[in-house]
Parts: C-alpha cells; structure tokens; sequence
C-alpha cells in the first residue's frame, strides 16, 4: 500500500469573498456621494415668535393677495377673478423694484387654488413670495 505525502489537489468549493467586498465598498462610495446630492431644500425665513413692537402698522407698499373661496382672489382687498388676476399682477409689478408679495389663502380653499396665486405671481415678474403667519383665535374674531 502507498500513501500519498502531497496536498490533495482538487474543486475548491468556498466563495472567493474579495470581488463581493471591493463590489460593496464601491456600492458604499457611491451611496455616499449620491445621498448628499439628492436632499432638496427650500430656503424658509420665520418671523421672530416674540415680537418687540406689536403696534406696528404695515407697510402700504406691500401687495397681500388673498385666495378666497369659489375661486376668487382679492389683491389689498381688491376683488379679482382669475381670469384678470395675472394681468393685474403684472400691471402692479413691472414698475416695482422690489417684486415682494404675501399671499394668504382662506381656510376653506383648495390648495390648488393657493398654487395657482403663486403661480401667477411668479409669472407677473415676483421673486420673493410670503406667507403671513396665522391670525391668532383673538385676531381672528375681531375680522
């Protein structure tokens, strides 16, 4: 009887784990640098939550659109259709320099209709569009 003293050669049937761990860590880089790229963000300005002067009267310059119910729209409580709303957004706007508006939606409109303002708006030539904070139940009551 002979023995054999060599490595018995044959099928080796363990996975080779190398080229599964350099395919991770290049699924982990690119991961990594597509994550960051993909937030979007929108830039929000909040007003100070205690005010210094509440006796403080606005500006007469500033526009308020207000979207109302059944579709309507008021510009400084101005009644407007939306039919003549761009028109008239853009009447106001192309001489001004500072293209600020506010726009304050009812609380029984749909949210389309609060879209569309801003979306006139922005095509009547406003850059900067603002939402008032909401009426506090005092301020409220007294309208």
């Amino acid at each position: 009887m002979a023995m054999s003293a060599g490595i018995k050669r044959g099928l080796n049937s363990e996975p080779n784990l190398t080229p599964m761990i350099d395919v991770l860590l290049v699924l982990l880089v690119i991961f990594m640098l597509i994550i960051p790229m993909s937030r979007k963000s929108l830039d929000v300005q909040l007003p100070d939550p205690t005010p210094q002067d509440k006796d403080m009267k606005p500006n007469p310059d500033q526009i308020v659109l207000e979207v109302l119910p059944d579709g309507n729209f008021a510009i400084n409580r101005e009644p407007h259709t939306r039919a003549d709303l761009y028109n008239r957004l853009k009447e106001l706007y192309d001489p001004r320099p500072e293209k600020i508006i506010f726009v304050k939606g009812d609380p029984n409109v749909i949210y389309q209709d609060v879209i569309f303002a801003m979306d006139a708006a922005r095509g009547a030539g406003v850059k900067v569009i603002g939402v008032p904070p909401k009426a506090a139940p005092e301020e409220a009551a007294k309208k």
